[in-house]
C-alpha cells in the first residue's frame, strides 16, 4: 500500500478522551477553523456552522447532556449545526418569501444535505489536528437530548445540531481499535446478494474484537462485535431520538 505523512495521520487516528490541561494557541484554532471551512460543500450551500464552546458552564451543561465528564474540561469543544437558517435569512434579504411552499430550504434533502455538509468540516478539522499532533474526540452523545442541546446553544429555527468535536492535548495512548475487514464493507458495482459471503469473515472480526476489549479493559468485558450490533438492534433508547420530531420543531419538513 502506498503512503504518505496524510495517510499515516488517518491510519493512526483514535479517539482521545483524556487531554492536557494546556489551551490551545489561537494559530492553531485559526488553521482548524479555515480547514474546516474548505470542506466540500453542497452546491456551494455553506450550510452549516460551528459552534465554538468557551464558556465553563456551558460546557458543564454539555457534559451532562452527554453523559461524559471529559467534554467539560476539554480544551476546545466545538459543536456542528446543519444551518439553513442563514441561508434562509440571505433568500429573504432578496424579497423571498421564506414562509411559502416553493421555499425548499426546509426540505428532507436540504436537511441531510446540511447535515453531510457538517460532518464533512468536521472531518477535515478532526484530520487537521491529528495531523498538528492534537488528539480528538466526536461527540455524537451530544445529541442524548436533543431539545436541551438546541435551547442551551440558543439554536435558532432552521438549524440543527449535528456532532460536537472535543480537541486538545493527548493525555493518553489507546490502542488502534481494529477495522472491518474490507471485504464485508467495500464491494464492487453492486451491493452483494449473498449475505453469508459477506459475513464470512465476521466469526474472525468478532474475535479480534474482542480481544481488543479485553486488553483494553480487563475488568469490564465487552461482548463481540456482532453482539454489539444486535444489542443496539433492538436498543429501546432510540426511540425517544426521533430526528424527524426535534427537527419538525426547528421548522424542517422530513418528509
Amino acid at each position: 500500500m502506498v503512503t504518505n505523512a496524510t495517510i499515516e495521520t488517518l491510519l493512526n487516528r483514535r479517539s482521545i478522551r483524556a487531554f492536557k490541561d494546556e489551551a490551545i494557541d489561537d494559530d492553531v484554532i485559526d488553521a482548524l477553523e479555515t480547514v474546516a471551512q474548505h470542506a466540500a460543500s453542497s452546491q456551494y450551500l455553506n450550510d452549516w456552522s460551528a459552534i465554538r464552546v468557551t464558556d465553563p458552564e456551558l460546557k458543564r451543561t454539555l457534559a451532562g447532556i452527554s453523559g461524559q465528564a471529559y467534554v467539560g474540561t476539554a480544551p476546545l469543544l466545538y459543536v456542528f449545526v446543519a444551518d439553513e437558517h442563514r441561508n434562509a435569512a440571505i433568500a429573504a434579504r432578496k424579497d423571498m418569501d421564506v414562509h411559502t411552499d416553493a421555499f425548499t430550504l426546509t426540505s428532507s434533502y436540504r436537511f441531510s444535505q446540511a447535515q453531510n455538509d457538517a460532518v464533512l468540516a468536521l472531518h477535515a478539522m478532526e484530520t487537521a489536528a491529528y495531523s498538528l499532533g492534537l488528539g480528538c474526540v466526536i461527540l455524537g452523545s451530544l445529541l442524548n437530548d436533543v431539545d436541551k442541546l438546541i435551547e442551551a446553544l440558543r439554536l435558532p429555527e432552521l438549524t440543527y445540531p449535528v456532532l460536537g468535536l472535543a480537541i486538545g492535548k493527548p493525555d493518553q495512548e489507546p490502542a488502534l481499535k481494529p477495522r472491518m475487514p474490507r471485504s464485508m464493507q467495500f464491494f464492487e458495482n453492486t451491493y452483494p446478494t449473498d449475505d453469508a459471503e459477506v459475513l464470512e469473515p465476521l466469526a474472525d472480526f468478532d474475535e479480534t474484537v474482542h480481544r481488543y476489549y479485553d486488553l483494553r479493559n480487563t475488568e469490564r468485558p465487552v461482548d463481540a462485535f456482532s453482539d454489539q450490533i444486535a444489542a443496539v438492534a433492538v436498543d429501546q433508547g432510540v426511540a425517544s431520538k426521533n430526528v424527524g420530531e426535534h427537527a419538525a420543531k426547528q421548522g424542517f419538513k422530513l418528509r
